[in-house]
């Protein structure tokens, strides 16, 4: 959407869209650039229709827990709650090189890091667009976007949220009709060890369908982080 705060998606930007599937994943997706995520690099990554992106292997839990999980997956939670998308909506992803979206990405983060000269040369973009919540009984959708980039010394993940309108799927105990209620959707990071994460404030509360007005970066709806060397900003 114009003026919107996601960067281009879709299939005409050759994303890879992922299979209509209840609590479905993307195919493994190797990275042509390792990841570097709080001192560990991983080359595979899985775009979860349940708003996950986890390293090495698929995330398919339907109903969030809090950070710092017992079971020390490392992943990244851009939304994390019951998505149906054969009910709705389509989850996309591609890695690209692309000059003009680098640039763009290269920019914003210059700009909220300021300290830290920043050019990006690889990023991978994920972008859940209006999809609909498990059970649903309504036209109710949820657009948001993660980037993973690099400049192959700094990473850091864009989180950008465009429209909310539900935070639980009517597994997790949500009200079918408004997708409210019951254990509403967990946003943050797990490093996979017990000291090295972060919840981002409102998760698993009411107050996580209003992320489109929150930042750490002044950007009402956008969470930037570095990852590579844990640091929490703005916060």
């Amino acid at each position: 959407p114009t003026g919107s705060l996601l960067y281009p998606y879709g299939p005409h930007q050759g994303d890879e869209t992922n299979p209509k599937h209840d609590d479905g994943t993307s195919g493994a997706i190797a990275l042509s650039v390792p990841f570097n995520f709080y001192g560990k690099t991983h080359q595979t990554v899985f775009v979860n229709n349940n708003g996950v992106i986890s390293f090495n292997e698929p995330v398919r839990q339907y109903t969030p827990d809090p950070f710092p999980l017992v079971d020390g997956r490392p992943f990244v939670a851009p939304y994390w709650a019951d998505v149906d998308n054969v009910l709705g909506g389509d989850i996309f992803y591609r890695q690209t090189t692309d000059s003009a979206l680098l640039e763009d990405i290269s920019q914003d983060i210059t700009q909220y890091f300021p300290k830290s000269p920043f050019t990006a040369t690889w990023a991978l973009v994920a972008t859940w667009d209006h999809v609909a919540y498990y059970g649903s009984t309504s036209e109710k959708g949820n657009t948001f976007q993660a980037v993973l980039t690099t400049d192959s010394k700094i990473f850091y993940i864009i989180l950008s949220y465009w429209d909310i309108q539900w935070t639980t799927g009517a597994a997790s105990d949500g009200d079918a009709e408004t997708g409210l209620g019951g254990t509403p959707a967990h946003v943050g990071f797990n490093s996979g060890d017990d000291t090295n994460f972060y919840n981002i404030p409102g998760s698993q509360t009411d107050a996580i369908i209003n992320i489109t007005t929150t930042s750490n970066v002044k950007v009402p709806g956008r969470w930037v982080f570095r990852v590579d060397d844990f640091q929490v900003t703005g916060v």
